[in-house]
């Protein structure tokens, strides 16, 4: 399997080279569009689109899909990470992933609340965790900070690195809803503020998407999980999928097995592709792309080399999250950042090439941060988005 050929296939099957219809085909595309950082998923969605997906059109679009169709759900999966997905990899996200985090995450959350001398803890939580979604039941929608007056322990408070200079201490409030979150019970809806806010509105999953989140058995959750990863991301080594999905090497290969991999050579060693999923992929036409923060295109792998190059220091951050990038026929060649203009009449797009593409890729790159530009100031009204991950290149632009 070439480097030509792994381009190829992730400029088409991402939606890079040839737009998507709508935002479930993108986030199907790419199997889980990253949503830690909010901007991300309509950032992301809008380099997908078309020329017609404007980030405002995107905006509406991921907005629409999210909280109105409800086609995509926005919930907690691989690596403990917030991630939208449309309906169909929902169930397998849940079993194959987020059942295993939450299972750790309560025994985290039990040793803490040690400390408070709670007798018969595990039906304490129990308690609170049923009492808690009862409220929600009771209100249709909350914040956290509404079911915590509903649910008073909720505010019972954990010490947090005890001992150590950062020792804090917190309410259990939001990690008793992450927990509920983990085990597919609770689902975070609108934001309570713009397209930007990270304040979300809870429901109940059942209310929320009709009929709840189907339940799979997690082995086989597993396994078509995988099946949507390698053909989306194949051909891929065993730690691109267990960085990718955060499961144990035993889960990882017996997942391997269930789905009946191929396998292809991969610069001399051995890689895996979807069972007959071999034959080369047409060469897409030539292309540009501005991704923003945490897209899930250069997510996808723990070995980025063939598309990232001699640029991960500056494009990267210590904890391994990718700032903005420009990307061209299959590689990343620079990085951007929005910020204000020097004339003080909204954000504008700037961009930094880390090496030599031509002068007609230039161009291109150029009129793709124009359009950008104003598209955001449309939307935005003179704010800039300021990733979440702050990466050197983005930094040195932002300044």
């Amino acid at each position: 399997m070439t480097t030509a050929e792994r381009r190829a296939r992730l400029a088409r099957r991402h939606f890079l080279s040839d737009p998507a219809a709508c935002v479930a085909d993108v986030a199907a595309g790419v199997v889980a569009l990253h949503a830690t950082d909010p901007a991300t998923v309509h950032l992301s969605a809008a380099a997908r689109l078309g020329e017609s997906g404007t980030v405002g059109d995107a905006v509406d679009a991921v907005e629409h899909a999210l909280y109105e169709e409800r086609s995509v759900v926005r919930m907690l999966g691989m690596r403990r990470t917030m991630f939208v997905v449309d309906r169909d990899v929902a169930p397998l996200v849940q079993a194959g992933c987020a059942v295993d985090i939450e299972r750790k995450q309560r025994r985290l959350l039990l040793r803490h609340l040690e400390q408070t001398g709670i007798p018969d803890l595990e039906c304490w939580l129990a308690d609170v965790e049923n009492a808690t979604v009862e409220a929600l039941r009771a209100r249709g929608t909350a914040r956290a900070a509404r079911l915590a007056e509903d649910e008073p322990r909720l505010r019972t408070e954990i010490v947090m690195a005890a001992g150590k200079p950062y020792e804090s201490t917190t309410y259990i409030t939001n990690r008793v809803l992450f927990l509920l979150a983990a085990g597919g019970r609770i689902v975070r809806g609108r934001p309570g503020g713009s397209w930007l806010s990270t304040q979300y509105e809870w429901s109940l999953t059942a209310d929320w998407l009709p009929g709840g989140i189907p339940e799979r058995e997690p082995a086989d959750a597993r396994a078509a999980l995988l099946r949507r990863y390698l053909h989306a991301y194949g051909p891929v080594r065993e730690a691109d999928i267990r960085w990718w999905t955060g499961w144990t090497a035993a889960q990882t290969r017996r997942a391997l097995a269930d789905t009946g991999a191929a396998t292809v050579d991969l610069d001399g060693a051995p890689a895996f592709v979807a069972a007959g999923d071999v034959e080369p992929t047409p060469e897409p036409e030539p292309w540009v792309a501005l991704l923003p923060a945490l897209d899930p295109t250069p997510m996808g792998w723990t070995d980025r080399d063939f598309f990232l190059g001699q640029h991960r220091s500056a494009l990267f951050d210590r904890s391994g999250n990718i700032g903005p990038t420009i990307w061209c026929d299959g590689r990343i060649v620079g990085g951007w950042a929005h910020r204000c203009s020097s004339e003080g009449t909204g954000g504008v797009v700037v961009t930094r090439l880390l090496e030599d593409i031509g002068a007609e890729r230039t161009a291109l790159v150029e009129a793709e941060a124009e359009r950008l530009t104003q598209r955001l100031h449309t939307r935005l009204s003179g704010a800039v988005v300021v990733p979440r991950f702050r990466t050197p290149v983005e930094r040195e632009l932002s300044a």
